[in-house]
């Protein structure tokens, strides 16, 4: 079995059945979950796609349709109530990004990216290509798909920095449950205590 083939992961980022289901199964809703995780707290940004692909009238996401969206109609659909995000606008403008670049890089198949990284490094680097993912971001991702969905490339644990650490609880990638939620919440607001102090 390839080291970069992916497990069925079970996700546990929305908190929230039905959402947590989609993450699981699509690597795009993954994608953009991430993607919306910024400036809100964690549930609400990977609740996201599902609230897209409902309001869309669909069980996934498809980089396509996503992509050839009018723009003004993909953002009101992020804006209705409640919200998809604090900047629904903006975050709809990142989405159809995201997904106009996987349809031309990767023919609209988010996994492709890392199906085709031989390395850790490489996935970063093809991680970090994508709107709207800088290098703290794609750590986290890499982490996410290595601890959660079994996409292990040679040195992954590396190239996601403190975030592959085994037994950390710095981010999304090391949530599995309630519990582990709480432990990253617990280590985001020691780091902010500590920035604060150092002011």
């Amino acid at each position: 079995m390839s080291p970069t083939r992916p497990a069925r992961p079970v996700i546990h980022l929305a908190q929230q059945p039905e959402a947590d289901e989609l993450l699981s199964r699509s690597p795009l809703a993954l994608l953009v979950g991430m993607l919306l995780d910024q400036q809100v707290p964690m549930e609400w940004a990977f609740s996201g796609p599902y609230t897209i692909a409902q309001r869309l009238g669909r069980d996934d996401l498809d980089a396509h349709e996503i992509a050839a969206h009018d723009p003004e109609a993909f953002g009101a659909l992020l804006s209705e109530k409640p919200a998809v995000h604090r900047y629904p606008g903006s975050m709809a403008k990142r989405i159809q990004q995201l997904c106009q670049y996987l349809v031309d890089e990767y023919g609209g198949d988010p996994a492709a990216l890392w199906r085709e990284a031989g390395t850790g490094r490489e996935l970063l680097t093809g991680l970090e290509a994508l709107p709207g993912f800088g290098k703290q971001k794609s750590q986290i991702f890499l982490a996410l798909l290595g601890k959660q969905c079994g996409v292990q490339p040679k040195g992954w644990r590396e190239a996601a920095g403190p975030y592959g650490d085994e037994g950390s609880y710095r981010s999304a990638a090391d949530i599995t449950d309630p519990e582990t939620l709480a432990k990253v919440r617990s280590y985001k607001q020691e780091k902010k205590r500590a920035a604060k102090m150092a002011e």
